[in-house]
């Protein structure tokens, strides 16, 4: 059976990615298993500057889901590059995915300018989705333009491949895919958390202190679905997909819909060993589906003859 795939040019032994701000730097999940046996991961968020996130509470449960408004806590590009790097390089051999985020068109380029000349980082996943920040993360995320403007941004000073990571919290994401991909984006991610809330009935008050925060989990995997779906079938580029996804078989389903790899993200807060029992799952679920190679399968759902 044939699991490898191939994103944006860089060849996968499988398509399960860890999402960013689910698996941290990867050090921590190293220590519980060999992580190598992953297609790679995304990690931690990263900004120009240091940040130290939200106030807390940042967390909240959900019936299938959870809300997080961490805020992208974060050690800054400089001490990723001088010490996350480095010490990733002795636990992690493949390329990985480098997640950054910004405030201003100019935070992007620079941040991506500097992890684009390390050697361990394959991709460059440009987040213009995160609902948990002010003035930054979706709001360039949310309009054709503002989107296309950064993919623009990114581009110029890069040279490996842009995934563009997408917000569902809009009307029309097709029209927000397609317009960094005539940026020149080399693939689109999607989809990050939709905006929720949580009510504590005894203080009257928002759980947690940003009010609103991210909600995923398995309860937003058909609307990730859907998604993938959609803009996959509109662009020629390739797409990553997640939202809720937490078994082989939503790794089948994610990559019908039109995915080329697929990241797992709030089911590593469940179960930090997820993501490895779900690569291994990947030969029992293939064999069940008559799948002899993921490649086949990727857009592949067949919709109902219109009568």
């Amino acid at each position: 059976m044939e699991l490898n795939v191939n994103l944006c040019g860089i060849e996968l032994d499988n398509p399960v990615i860890p999402a960013s701000g689910t698996f941290g730097y990867g050090y921590e999940f190293s220590q519980l298993y060999d992580i190598n046996c992953l297609g790679t991961f995304s990690f931690k968020g990263t900004t120009k500057d240091p940040r130290f996130g939200n106030p807390t509470p940042r967390i909240a449960e959900c019936t299938a889901g959870m809300i997080n408004a961490v805020g992208l806590q974060n050690p800054g590009v400089e001490q990723v590059i001088s010490q996350e790097l480095p010490r990733m390089k002795r636990y992690f051999h493949k390329p990985v995915m480098a997640n950054v985020s910004g405030f201003s068109i100019e935070d992007y380029a620079y941040t991506c300018e500097k992890l684009d000349k390390e050697e361990q980082v394959g991709w460059l996943e440009v987040n213009v989705s995160c609902p948990n920040v002010h003035g930054g993360g979706m709001s360039f995320g949310t309009s054709p333009e503002a989107a296309a403007e950064v993919t623009k941004a990114v581009k110029a000073v890069t040279t490996k491949p842009v995934i563009i990571k997408l917000s569902p919290n809009v009307t029309d994401i097709v029209s927000i895919a397609k317009a960094c991909e005539e940026a020149g984006a080399d693939g689109i991610s999607l989809i990050n958390t939709l905006l929720g809330m949580r009510i504590d009935l005894n203080r009257r008050r928002p759980v947690i202190a940003n009010t609103m925060g991210g909600f995923s989990g398995s309860a937003i995997f058909p609307v990730a679905v859907r998604m993938v779906y959609q803009v996959a079938h509109a662009v020629k580029i390739p797409v990553v997909g997640m939202g809720g996804v937490s078994s082989a078989e939503d790794v089948i389903e994610m990559m019908m819909a039109g995915a080329t790899a697929v990241q797992v993200g709030a089911a590593n807060l469940i179960n930090p060993y997820i993501c490895r029992d779900i690569v291994n799952d990947l030969p029992r679920v293939m064999e069940k589906y008559r799948i002899n190679n993921l490649k086949d399968i990727i857009g592949g759902v067949q919709l109902w003859e219109k009568m």
